[in-house]
């Protein structure tokens, strides 16, 4: 009886968590359709404004780690916290002039990003594990499709004239209002196993493993961001428009994707491990050797549809074995990685292949996930 009326008070955690999710869709969709007049606005080459970039995966990193540990049991208040630290940058972000300033501000930037990361997991695992119910490919939904709309708006709004002060602070006001969401979630009480201090022996490395092959993911996900556009303006011939419809595709396959595999329980984890093994990287392999661009773009929509549950379906998987929430943090922190990787892997193969053949090449970290789909490590004993 107490266990139903839980459940019943918590029913409605999914949708603010998915509004918070969306609140931090909207700022890092503002931000790239910003860039330029960063850029711009700074003065610098393209190689400096690279350079202060990097700065949020230095302070993502061990954010996500220490927050792994301060937001047990207190996913709500952290959440929260985070996300208001996040409008709290973005406004800071208008006002700067100088690239080294720019840089410690993305470290910051960082920070805040990368504890709205893992507590925005860590809260979503323990929302699964007391309603029951499959929330984390809904909630990651919300993140693409919110990058779709804010990149665009950013960019709308500079052509009316609107500074970017003004963009960056609407934008951390609808940042703020999401995270309002995550004020006093209703995620129950915490359980004895809740409270534990420690995940049983040998979850470290399972977390590990998982969070190498979310990495595979990542780091095409962020090879499309980065150099998709690219790819069909330079190499094939596609106008500014048509081209920056490549990763525009890529991330409403994501979202297109994540709805599919919730409305279809049955999917197993290694079900979908083979689905993106198979479909991720012939989808990659197809966007990067096309010859027209709508068979790019095809590719690109195929890769994403194909990857798009797999990393919701691991970490979901992470927050069913392990209630302290140190291997979802692990998973969180590990795959990250992949988009720190990313553009060095691409500038690496770019060296000595063009860029459609460098490209096509990610098409190889399908195999890692074929493995776990023919041997699987997320099986129970």
């Amino acid at each position: 009886m107490l266990g139903g009326q839980v459940r019943e008070r918590v029913s409605g955690v999914g949708s603010r968590l998915v509004v918070v999710c969306a609140g931090w869709g909207i700022f890092w969709g503002a931000w790239s359709g910003l860039l330029p007049a960063i850029k711009e606005q700074l003065g610098a080459s393209t190689a400096d404004l690279g350079l202060a970039l990097t700065a949020v995966s230095i302070g993502a990193i061990p954010a996500m780690m220490i927050t792994g540990r301060l937001a047990r049991g207190r996913e709500s208040l952290v959440l929260a916290l985070s996300m208001a630290g996040l409008a709290a940058v973005a406004v800071l972000l208008g006002f700067i002039s100088e690239p080294w300033v720019l840089a410690l501000a993305l470290l910051i930037l960082g920070v805040t990003s990368g504890s709205v990361d893992v507590a925005l997991n860590m809260a979503t695992a323990r929302a699964e594990r007391v309603t029951g119910r499959r929330l984390f490919q809904p909630v990651h939904a919300a993140f693409p499709v919110a990058v779709i709309a804010a990149a665009p708006a950013a960019g709308f709004a500079r052509d009316l004239g609107m500074s970017t002060p003004t963009v960056l602070t609407c934008a951390a006001t609808l940042v703020l209002a999401a995270g309002l969401a995550a004020v006093r979630l209703p995620l129950g009480p915490l359980t004895q196993q809740d409270n534990e201090k420690k995940p049983r022996p040998g979850l470290w490395g399972i977390g590990v493993i998982l969070g190498l092959l979310g990495a595979c993911l990542l780091i095409v996900e962020n090879a499309v961001e980065q150099w998709s556009a690219i790819l069909l303006e330079d190499h094939l011939s596609a106008g500014p428009v048509l081209a920056a419809a490549a990763p525009a595709t890529y991330m409403a396959a994501l979202t297109t994707g994540r709805l599919i595999a919730q409305a279809l329980p049955t999917l197993t984890t290694r079900t979908l491990f083979l689905i993106a093994g198979l479909g991720g990287s012939i989808g990659i392999i197809l966007a990067g050797l096309a010859t027209t661009p709508w068979v790019s773009l095809a590719g690109f929509a195929l890769s994403g549809l194909a990857f798009a549950p797999l990393m919701p379906a691991i970490l979901s998987d992470a927050g069913t074995r392990d209630t302290t929430g140190a291997v979802v943090t692990t998973v969180s922190v590990v795959s990250y990685t992949g988009f720190v990787i990313s553009p060095l892997a691409v500038a690496a193969l770019t060296l000595g292949l063009p860029l459609p053949y460098a490209l096509a090449c990610l098409g190889v970290l399908g195999l890692p996930l074929l493995t776990a789909a023919i041997r699987p490590i997320t099986q129970r004993d």
